[in-house]
């Protein structure tokens, strides 16, 4: 039979993922000092062990300030850059292409963990060892009455930001991942500076939809100056803000074209975020709408197939996706050219194995490690006895 679209090779720029299967960058808040650790050499060869294709670490930040809580994973000194190594290698040695993440959190940096409440921290935080930290971003506006007021970065402290995105790709490059994504999506130092919900500025890095785009498009060019040429570049956006007047799916097509022209390879369509979660998908007539505790299978889906067909450009798809069919049907049906998975995977790291058994792409268990594969095959064997 034909092998599933979800299952076959798909090659960017020099490299060629052996699947369609991603995981998403799923933040563990489990760094000391942005460095990673035993933990993260567990948590992402596991996926890799359970044969996902391309293998995200978490949103790495450029620099101290711009992780989301003291707990996240940074790419801002070499001893970063060395801990990451045995992890890059151990998911190339099981077959899999290491990718990450560089981001900066902007404004709603300075956070709790999501199981401390995800709040900004305060003074409670320092009396326990975590001390709050100024943040920035595009305008003094905060995400909310809650968190503290950032402050405005000047023209000249944009041009040191897109520079520490430039020597985060560069570390990056030198810990040996293969594909990097720039973080550009859910109320982030990007994102608020594309969203007219944050970005309050009357000077060349605000206004229209020109000026907003400025920064990213700053970002994504040094990025692509400074990683490798012949290793594929990402990014990942928030297609639509959700709130009235915010960022819409007309822009990011509209950014998308401009990515494109400045060497990113695929766009990450994710969505929300601007004030809080990601909490909007689409209705049925393609409208946004909030609706936090039904989040409809596939609900990002129309964006990644929007942008894919009208910037031309390559797509991501993510968003509750949960089975091999419903991955299939995506692809199949031309709306994105890879599949990402986080809750999924985290539930699962074998997903990628389980779904290929039940498509009846891998019936003689040859897609398992092979210290695995042999006895799974067994154990199919044994059941089928009974």
């Amino acid at each position: 039979m034909t092998s599933p679209m979800l299952f076959t090779p798909i090659t960017l720029r020099s490299v060629t993922l052996p699947n369609r299967v991603v995981l998403s960058p799923l933040c563990m808040y489990m760094a000391r000092d942005g460095v990673a650790n035993a933990f993260h050499f567990s948590h992402l060869t596991a996926f890799a062990r359970g044969r996902v294709g391309l293998v995200f670490t978490e949103a790495t930040a450029v620099e101290p300030a711009g992780r989301i809580s003291h707990g996240c994973c940074g790419l801002w000194n070499d001893a970063q850059v060395e801990a990451y190594r045995p992890i890059v290698q151990a998911i190339a040695d099981l077959g899999a292409i290491p990718a990450i993440q560089i981001a900066h959190a902007g404004r709603k940096a300075s956070a709790r963990t999501p199981w401390q409440g995800s709040a900004a921290l305060d003074a409670s935080d320092a009396a326990e060892g975590r001390p709050p930290w100024p943040t920035v971003g595009p305008a003094a506006e905060a995400v909310n009455a809650s968190w503290p007021t950032p402050h405005a970065l000047t023209e000249a402290e944009i041009a040191a930001m897109v520079q520490k995105f430039a020597d985060a790709a560069r570390r990056a490059a030198a810990a040996g991942f293969r594909v990097l994504e720039i973080h550009g999506a859910h109320g982030y130092l990007i994102h608020s500076f594309l969203s007219p919900i944050s970005n309050k500025r009357n000077d060349r890095y605000g206004g229209d939809r020109s000026g907003r785009m400025r920064f990213g498009l700053e970002v994504a060019t040094a990025v692509r100056a400074a990683w490798p040429q012949d290793l594929p570049l990402f990014m990942r956006i928030s297609a639509i803000d959700g709130p009235a007047g915010g960022w819409g799916v007309e822009d990011s097509v509209a950014f998308a074209k401009e990515l494109k022209a400045c060497g990113v390879d695929v766009v990450d369509c994710s969505a929300g975020g601007i004030a809080g979660p990601p909490s909007f998908r689409a209705s049925d007539s393609g409208q946004p709408f909030r609706d936090r505790g039904d989040r409809a299978p596939g609900f990002q889906v129309p964006y990644a197939d929007r942008i894919r067909r009208e910037a031309g450009i390559a797509t991501m798809a993510v968003g509750v996706i949960v089975t091999g069919a419903q991955a299939e049907a995506i692809l199949q049906d031309g709306k994105a050219d890879l599949i990402a998975l986080g809750r999924e995977l985290m539930y699962d790291p074998f997903w990628p194995l389980k779904a290929a058994e039940q498509m009846g792409a891998d019936p003689d268990c040859k897609m398992w490690p092979s210290s695995y594969g042999w006895a799974i095959a067994r154990r199919a064997a044994i059941k089928a006895a009974w």
